[in-house]
């Protein structure tokens, strides 16, 4: 085994000598891999093909003492170090270039409580897993939109879900987490045990350490749900946003409405309304009777139909291997000048796998108090999200550009805050509006528990010097 060069945390290169790496694999049960390793190009290839990064080595874990060594071992070298999951985030922060990356991804055990209405589940499983498992009881929890995403680093960061306004975020039904800290520790983190941490994990956990193992409370869902899309042709957009707007104004809990503007497989540009209605199948066709009679729609495709078909509808939008660049923003209001710009813009999209998304939540969402997690903007009902898609590298920056410029003229109508999980590479000012009034606590918190930052490939909280 040769010599292994590998980047700091600093930045500097490092030689990481034959003898501890064979120390390390003495004590590791899982895969160490390095460039050239079969199954290295796999573990580092993630979701957004826009990131290309190369780690030094990846310690693909089996188990938390598996993350313990790996924890330990970048600690001890002072290594760079990133945690993929799902990796599914667009920033692309889970694989670090020439650092350590450790690779959750096949920590995958689901263990499911129907009379206690509650799941255990390893970081390494995505949403369609916990679905499939949960809904055999006719069970669920708010785990994301897209099934292919992974539960752990959407739920460290939030959690939006179709069930978001009725049940609220993944962490609103959180209920303990095991966590591997900077220090190497193995802590179990709940309301009644480090609940200082398990405050901070909730909205903010990317920060703190590397979750092995979440406790969800589960709810009773379906196993049918109304829902699909109401198609209106861009030449419509403005009043069908508008629209949006006003039916969004006033919704219960059991209902929750998102819109799209998008390309479909025959070039042409579309709004989507697209709702899902979680309670009785009557009272969710009178509910949504104003949206399907609304304008002239080219399509109408609501229908009673499985939860898991709901949380599966976005994922063809969504495959791996496509290049993305996002900007996002938090608003409880959608002004008519954004609205005007988002439609215009996305008849000019450079590639036809671009979208803009419109995600709203209310109800149960909204009544945690903003301090009560780390996530704080309780109290902005709408998630605007330009997504740039392609396939040409040749056109990176003219989809980057794109969605730039645009979100440049609607910024203004926007307040200062960002949903953690749809930022990309955007500075500290940027990461610091996703906590509002709770970043000093969470500088305090990093403090305490990572005070040398060692988790710092996140939208990073910064300790105190």
């Amino acid at each position: 085994m040769n010599d292994l060069r590998v980047s700091t945390s600093a930045g500097n290169e490092a030689v990481i000598q034959p003898s501890d790496l064979r120390r390390l694999r003495s004590r590791f049960q899982g895969s160490l891999l390095r460039m050239g390793n079969a199954g290295y190009d796999k573990a580092r290839t993630i979701w957004n093909a826009l990131i290309d990064h190369k780690p030094g080595l990846i310690v693909s874990c089996t188990g938390a003492q598996d993350v313990i060594e790996a924890v330990q071992f970048a600690r001890d070298h002072d290594l760079l170090l990133s945690v993929r999951s799902g990796g599914h985030n667009v920033a692309g922060k889970t694989v670090c270039n020439g650092g350590l990356m450790i690779d959750l991804s096949q920590m995958k055990g689901i263990e499911v409580n129907p009379t206690r209405r509650t799941v255990r589940a390893e970081p390494g499983v995505i949403g369609a897993e916990l679905d499939a498992e949960t809904q055999r009881f006719a069970l669920a929890t708010p785990v994301g939109t897209v099934s292919t995403t992974g539960i752990a680093g959407l739920t460290l960061g939030g959690g939006q879900s179709w069930l978001g306004s009725k049940h609220g975020f993944a962490i609103d039904n959180l209920l303990s987490v095991e966590i591997v800290t900077a220090d190497g520790k193995l802590r179990t983190v709940s309301a009644n045990e480090n609940d200082d941490l398990f405050w901070g994990v909730r909205g903010a956990g990317h920060n703190f350490g590397v979750v092995t193992a979440f406790e969800y409370r589960l709810h009773e869902v379906g196993p049918t749900v109304l829902s699909g899309m109401v198609l209106h042709p861009i030449s419509r957009g403005v009043e069908a946003l508008r629209f949006y707007r006003e039916f969004t104004a006033s919704q219960p809990d059991e209902l929750q409405t998102w819109a799209a503007m998008l390309t479909l497989p025959d070039g042409s540009i579309v709004v989507a309304l697209i709702p899902c209605y979680v309670g009785s199948l009557d009272e969710g066709e009178r509910l949504l009777a104003p949206l399907r009679r609304f304008g002239a729609p080219v399509a109408d495709t609501i229908t009673a139909m499985p939860y898991v078909a709901v949380q599966q509808m976005f994922d063809p939008a969504f495959p791996a291997g496509r290049l993305n660049y996002w900007k996002s923003a938090l608003t409880n209001h959608i002004d008519d000048e954004v609205i005007a710009a988002t439609v215009e813009y996305m008849q000019k999209a450079p590639s036809p796998h671009s979208a803009i998304l419109f995600a709203e939540l209310h109800g149960a969402y909204s009544r945690v108090r903003k301090t009560e997690t780390a996530y704080f903007h309780r109290d902005l009902q709408y998630d605007v999200i330009l997504l740039a898609g392609w396939t040409d590298p040749a056109e990176t920056q003219r989809n980057i550009g794109w969605a730039r410029e645009l979100f440049a003229i609607c910024e203004p109508h926007f307040p200062q805050a960002a949903y953690v999980n749809d930022l990309g590479e955007e500075g500290d000012d940027r990461a610091r509006s996703a906590y509002g009034d709770n970043y000093a606590r969470l500088v305090a918190l990093k403090t305490k528990y990572d005070p040398t930052n060692l988790f710092r490939m996140n939208q990073n909280i910064r300790p105190t010097p």
